[in-house]
């Protein structure tokens, strides 16, 4: 294993390899769905910080000059020009990407660890954003439709004031909180537009809010952000 951790041909073969595929990995479940980073994105982000770690120890080795961690400190704050472009905000304000982005930097990371010879920790870290990912993406799920608190994006009838929305709300047990009209040039002029937050009470959940909504006088339309 100590063959592994010096700098020769071998290591840096195994390294890089490594890399591939753990970034592979996690880059996998972001592929399936579809996300804006995905399979390719993820190995290429390892493969670079990889890379970087190796220059930095064959720098340090033969050199005897500079910080053996000055540049795997660069990547770590440079990755967030490639995560920040993984973010993006909806027509009405909804964040996405950010799931992604965060993959990516912990995917540098992993890539850093993997160039400088550390196999344990990143393979370990692997295991654990992939499981992040994917096994723990269902209880992510579940926690949100078991919340009682959703951001709404509504659109109501020009003949149904804001203020009789409100009235049918509260009449049915549900909180409305931190309400903001649309940009009128992205509506339809016959409608009135506006998100949202709402607040139900137990036992109800996202899906019982929106459904309850839905059945509002007036109400076009209703989408949970």
């Amino acid at each position: 294993m100590l063959v592994a951790r010096e700098l020769t041909l071998l290591a840096i073969i195994i390294r890089i390899f490594t890399a591939v595929v753990l970034g592979g990995v996690i880059g996998m479940d972001r592929g399936m769905k579809n996300r804006p980073a995905g399979f390719r994105t993820y190995m290429l982000v390892s493969i670079g910080s990889c890379v970087v770690m190796l220059i930095n120890q064959y720098v340090y080795q033969v050199y005897g000059a500079g910080d053996p961690l000055r540049l795997g400190a660069q990547v770590i704050s440079g990755i967030g020009f490639l995560g920040a472009g993984t973010i993006i905000v909806t027509t009405h304000n909804q964040i996405k990407g950010l799931t992604t982005a965060a993959g990516l930097w912990a995917s540098a990371c992993i890539g850093l660890a993997v160039g400088l010879g550390l196999y344990e920790v990143a393979v370990t870290a692997a295991v654990a954003v992939f499981s992040v990912l994917t096994v723990l993406h269902r209880l992510d799920f579940r926690m949100r439709s078991k919340t009682r608190t959703v951001d709404v994006y509504i659109e109501l009838e020009e003949s149904v004031t804001l203020g009789s929305f409100i009235q049918m709300a509260r009449s049915q047990g549900l909180e409305l909180s931190n309400i903001q009209r649309e940009d009128e040039l992205h509506c339809a002029s016959d409608t009135r537009n506006f998100i949202v937050t709402i607040q139900g009470k137990a036992p109800m959940n996202a899906d019982k809010i929106i459904w309850t909504v839905r059945k509002f006088d007036g109400v076009k339309y209703a989408e949970v952000l």
